[in-house]
């Protein structure tokens, strides 16, 4: 919702669109590759190879390939969950402010915010679903690989979610220099 939609309308809508674009395309991937391991699952076993480690039986493949599968559909849904909330707030957010009110008080800039925040919370979930299925592929060759796989994506996502810019130590270097501030 903006005060003023005729300066800025565009601009906001056309990133909540580029918003459900990379949704709608992750989305996409994942359920390509979600029938892709589903037909993999309805292939008999395949003989033993070299490269594999670990348990080589039907049931172990089995296992390890549903998992794979399970973890692509709750990407599937949190990416559906995203374009959702992202398509809501798209439509929401050029309704001038003043007319929203007087049609339903009840919606206001903090519920339009609250959309946007959503989607990104479910873009952030479909996400990191998605990044969690490159161990449990690399667990079809063994645990090793998998165990490797776990420990890059690990200091990956803490060096993204930790940055020095963004994370907990940026906020306490805000809160210090706004006590510094003189009143």
């Amino acid at each position: 919702m903006m005060q003023d939609p005729s300066k800025n309308g565009v601009l906001a809508v056309q990133t909540l669109r580029n918003n459900i674009m990379a949704s709608s395309l992750l989305a996409s991937a994942v359920i390509m590759l979600s029938s892709v391991i589903a037909m993999l699952m309805s292939k008999p076993s395949a003989q033993s190879s070299l490269f594999l480690y670990g348990d080589n039986s039907h049931l172990g493949f089995s296992i390890k390939v549903f998992s794979i599968l399970v973890c692509f559909l709750v990407a599937f849904l949190f990416n559906v969950q995203s374009v959702r909330y992202y398509s809501q707030a798209s439509i929401l957010i050029n309704v001038p402010s003043k007319k929203i009110l007087s049609w339903s008080p009840s919606l206001t800039m903090d519920y339009v915010g609250r959309s946007v925040n959503r989607g990104s919370y479910f873009w952030s979930l479909g996400s990191r679903a998605f990044y969690l299925s490159f161990p449990l592929f690399l667990w079809l060759f063994g645990p090793i690989p998998m165990f490797l796989c776990c420990i890059v994506l690990l200091l990956m996502l803490y060096s993204l979610d930790m940055s020095a810019e963004f994370g907990p130590a940026a906020e306490s270097e805000d809160h210090k220099e706004v006590a510094k501030l003189p009143a």
